[in-house]
């Protein structure tokens, strides 16, 4: 009995043994199992516009449930595959990319309002812009600063913005740039994500280099255009690879200077890739043909292309999926849309204020603000083109709400221009525009301009402005402006004057030299007040009266006028010459206390006009701009050089000249008038106009005394014409007609107006 118990305890022992042996064996069966799911790279490369097909292939991705678990890019591999890593989907990035302006985006081309009001007018008047320095002209060291693509990355990578160690993004990514001086590429895994994908982006003579720590980079693609070499060193197993470089083309595709250049450029990564690809295990080639690194426009199909390539490999792809058994449900990003500004911190800022830069800022410490206004602040500051670049961080306010902004402002090293532009109309004639500009020259925050226009009609205008924001600032401005036409002669000779019999026009040449000293301020934000005194030196002659015993020439006027003005001025348009949308007023009021010369029976008056409009868009390509003008005198009335005139169509006229469609120029005159316009903008295609305009008007002597401003309109005019919009400026032709008279006139008009 005690035998037989002693065997069936060995047996119980030996089951035990095995069914111990078997539990663990599974066990490491299972773990074995567990540690062969594979590691999953994605290595972007890079190509511009092409690289929009990164975005079709990862819409692809994601509808699997793919589990990527690093990525590595290169420019716009980069851009792409740092908002992946993020967490925006690829349906996101569709969603994103379809609704960007890369025209906008790429050139730097802030909105009009963020602009100072003198760089706003510079932008409406000069073609070419270049350095000059030394008397020597030079070229830009690129097209764009990159400060937009920037701010529109930052924005977008808020939601991960405290993450300065790349691989703790919801997925692991580091990007190459390329070390200017030494060719060098350079793996950045950390830092500002935003920054380093703006590097790795900053292609040569497109984006100027962008300077991290010691180094100067520039786009990744000149030294490593697909890094799945260090992709693979980071531990990955399975590695997907998506390609949008261009092959080679042949003798019949390289019929441009371009396109050899381009050629010469892509012999170093297109020969790299024939040995970078063996290295991928799903090796993902959309199909870019006819597409360039600046197909922007194209986005769509490219996409498309992209997931086409993607669903190619869609066998592979659906391999790699059965051995991960990890889910990926992508979550949804959602961008901040307000931000709390507790404190600012600016460096780097060697020639200006810290007011001076928060006066652009346009916020103060402890607001809380649309992230739309942040932004606006930062480009208003940048739209001054006193800078380089500001690179900026919201850092998290431990313990309150709110961000501290810190950031790295760079000085522009260039501070002299010479500009350029061109110009044709009916009532100056031709134009040729040269400018000089320099900033800085006797303070941080001044600038000084003079514009020497050569052609049928002679003129200079000279600017010297000391900006200091909301704080009172300082300007001094000199103008001679000058032309010959025939004018209404009620514009030069006073009612009832001998001269005036059987005239209907006089063939007048009116010189215009006046100097300014005024001080300005801002407020809220985009009005500007002005203040100041004024010289004006008024010359009208003409040689189509002749009496006996006189010369061929009679002055009608030669008079020198002291006045004191005021001015105030908001201008939210979208565009110059065709808004969508957008308000603009200017008023102004002139008390003229003294004349010397001519004028000896003078007596104090003055004038007041205000300009006002509003542009909005029906739709995308349809907008209306209604405008109302208006003004009067008070005073002595025997000064009519200075009174109103309509007729013509323009955008420079001096004084008290506007342009009234159906009329020829200053066919109408008046000491007070209002004036009503409509026009509807339909743009056909992408900067060509056809438009469509009536104005109605009541210019005459006292109408605001009689109220016959208040009654129906006394004239009308009606135009039709079409513009388009050129580097030189508008190009623009318009027929005007009037059932007044019957008349008709066309207009002329290239370049913008200077």
């Amino acid at each position: 009995m005690k035998l037989h118990l002693t065997y069936n305890s060995k047996y119980k022992h030996l089951w035990l043994v095995l069914t111990l042996v078997f539990l663990t064996t599974s066990f490491n069966l299972l773990n074995a199992q567990e540690a062969k799911e594979p590691k999953v790279g994605l290595v972007l490369s890079g190509g511009g516009a092409k690289g929009f097909a990164h975005i079709g292939v990862l819409k692809v991705i994601d509808s699997l449930g793919i589990k990527v678990d690093y990525i590595s890019g290169t420019s716009m591999g980069a851009i792409i595959g740092s908002l992946y890593a993020s967490g925006y989907s690829g349906k996101q990035l569709e969603a994103m990319f379809n609704n960007i302006d890369f025209e906008e985006l790429i050139n730097d081309n802030f909105p009009r309002e963020f602009k100072p009001f003198y760089e706003r007018e510079n932008a409406q008047k000069y073609a070419v812009s270049l350095p000059f320095d030394k008397f020597k002209i030079s070229l830009p060291s690129a097209l764009s600063r990159g400060q937009n693509v920037y701010n529109l990355l930052y924005q977008l990578m808020i939601p991960v913005n405290d993450i300065r160690d790349f691989e703790k993004l919801p997925i692991p990514f580091f990007c190459v740039a390329t070390d200017i001086e030494t060719g060098e590429a350079i793996i950045i895994d950390k830092g500002n994500l935003a920054e380093a994908v703006t590097a790795s982006g900053a292609l040569p003579s497109l984006f100027q280099p962008v300077t991290i720590g010691d180094r100067i980079l520039i786009d990744g693609g000149v030294s490593n255009n697909f890094p799945v070499a260090e992709l693979r060193a980071k531990g990955m197993d399975i590695i997907i690879g998506v390609d949008v470089q261009d092959a080679l083309k042949d003798r019949a595709s390289l019929k441009s200077a371009p396109d050899i250049l381009l050629q010469i450029n892509n012999f170093h990564t297109i020969n790299a890739m024939k040995n970078k690809a063996q290295f991928t295990d799903i090796y993902i080639k959309p199909d870019i043909t006819g597409f360039s690194v600046i197909s922007f426009n194209e986005g769509r199909n490219i996409i498309s292309n992209g997931a086409a390539a993607a669903r190619v490999n869609l066998n592979a792809l659906l391999e790699l999926k059965t051995e991960q058994r990890t889910s990926i449900n992508r979550p949804i990003v959602k961008p901040i849309d307000s931000v709390k500004i507790n404190s600012v911190r600016i460096n780097g800022k060697n020639r200006y204020t810290r007011s001076y830069i928060l006066g652009k800022l346009k916020f103060k410490d402890e607001n809380k603000i649309s992230y739309s206004d942040f932004r606006k602040g930062v480009n208003s500051l940048i739209a001054t083109n006193n800078f380089d670049t500001f690179r900026y961080n919201l850092e998290p306010t431990e313990g309150s709400e709110g961000y501290n902004l810190s950031g790295t402002i760079k000085d522009s090293e260039v501070t002299t221009f010479l500009r350029l532009g061109v110009h044709y109309d009916g009532l100056y004639k031709s134009a040729f525009l040269a400018n000089l500009t320099k900033k800085r020259l006797l303070f941080n925050n001044d600038i000084v301009s003079l514009d020497l226009i050569l052609g049928d009609n002679s003129r200079y205008n000279f600017d010297y402005f000391i900006d200091k924001g909301y704080y009172i600032s300082i300007g001094i401005k000199s103008r001679l402006n000058q032309f010959n036409k025939n004018v209404n002669p009620l514009l030069v000779l006073e009612e009832g004057s001998p001269l005036l019999a059987g005239l209907n026009k006089i063939d007048a040449e009116l010189s215009d030299f006046t100097n300014q000293v005024f001080i300005q301020t801002i407020f809220k934000k985009d009005f500007a007040l002005r203040a100041g005194a004024e010289y004006k030196r008024l010359k009208i002659t003409s040689e189509t009266i002749i009496e006996d015993n006189q010369s061929d020439e009679i002055v009608f006027e030669n008079t020198g006028y002291f006045s004191l003005f005021g001015n105030l001025k908001f201008d939210s348009y979208s565009h110059p010459f065709f808004p969508k949308s957008g308000f603009y007023f200017n008023g102004n009021f002139h008390l003229y206390l003294e004349a010397s010369n001519f004028n000896r029976d003078f007596e104090e008056f003055s004038i007041a006009k205000a300009d006002v409009g509003y542009a909005f868009s029906f739709n995308d390509r349809l907008a209306l701009k209604t405008e109302g003008n208006g003004g009067f005198k008070v005073g002595d009335n025997s000064t009519t050089a200075l009174g109103f005139g309509l007729g013509g169509y323009g955008n420079n006229f001096i004084n008290n000249f506007y342009s009234f469609y159906g009329y020829d120029y200053f066919d109408l005159s008046g000491d007070s008038f209002v004036k009503a316009t409509f026009t509807l903008d339909y743009e056909v295609f992408k900067k060509h106009h056809i438009l469509f305009a009536a104005n109605y008007a009541n210019i005459e002597d006292g109408i605001f005394e009689s109220g016959e401003w208040l009654s129906s309109p006394n004239f009308s005019g009606y135009a039709i014409g079409y513009s388009l919009e050129t580097f030189l400026g508008p190009l623009e032709g318009k027929y005007t007609y009037s059932p007044d008279t019957g008349n008709g006139y066309w207009f002329f008009n290239l370049g913008f107006w200077f």
